[in-house]
């Protein structure tokens, strides 16, 4: 049990290290963006889009909708602010496909998939605070799935560890568990031996 609460507390540590890693990344990205285009206060704006990006929907609408006032007020025409939607739309893109999968759902070692499906049934399910802890909750079952025998298949499909078929084996109907090659191998001759 000790050892599961130990687990518990790392992953949803992982994960917080995950979305301040995150937050880093789409910070550069948006400031970079705001810069290029030439916003005022662009670096400003853009380390709070990072911020309110932690909140699904409502945070992405409110990142995308301060620059556009800020460009609205201080420049003419609206050739900026078309500007500011498309480069926030290809940061979310970047951010939703890649950023998220890969570094908040790899600290916790859930697989891409399995992320991105809970985190749209935590929506569903509890709105933005479930989307927010659909990662963190799924890393949790995950660790006790891993730890009973029963439930070991699950723990393997939620993660990011790809399972290994032998010949003639089947998935779940193994009886013994083996953690490396050079243990079957010498399980193998010594089954010859005798």
């Amino acid at each position: 049990m000790g050892k599961v609460l130990k687990e518990t507390k790392t992953a949803i540590q992982s994960y917080m290290v995950g979305l301040l890693l995150e937050a880093i990344i789409v910070a550069i990205l948006n400031s970079t963006a705001l810069l290029i285009l030439g916003v005022h206060y662009a670096i400003l704006l853009g380390v709070l889009g990072a911020i309110l990006n932690v909140l699904p929907y409502i945070g992405g609408i409110i990142a995308i909708a301060l620059p556009v006032l800020i460009a609205t007020i201080t420049t003419d025409g609206f050739t900026i602010q078309l500007g500011i939607i498309i480069a926030y739309m290809v940061i979310q893109f970047i951010d939703n496909n890649i950023l998220v999968p890969r570094i908040v759902s790899s600290q916790v070692k859930i697989n891409a998939l399995v992320s991105v499906i809970i985190v749209l049934l935590g929506g569903a399910v509890w709105g933005v605070s479930g989307m927010f802890l659909s990662i963190p909750f799924i890393a949790v079952l995950k660790i006790i799935f891993d730890r009973v025998d029963g439930l070991r298949p699950w723990g393997k499909l939620l993660g990011t560890e790809v399972p290994v078929f032998h010949k003639g084996q089947l998935w779940g109907l193994r009886l013994k568990r083996r953690e490396t090659l050079s243990e079957e191998i010498v399980e193998k001759t010594e089954k010859e031996r005798t």
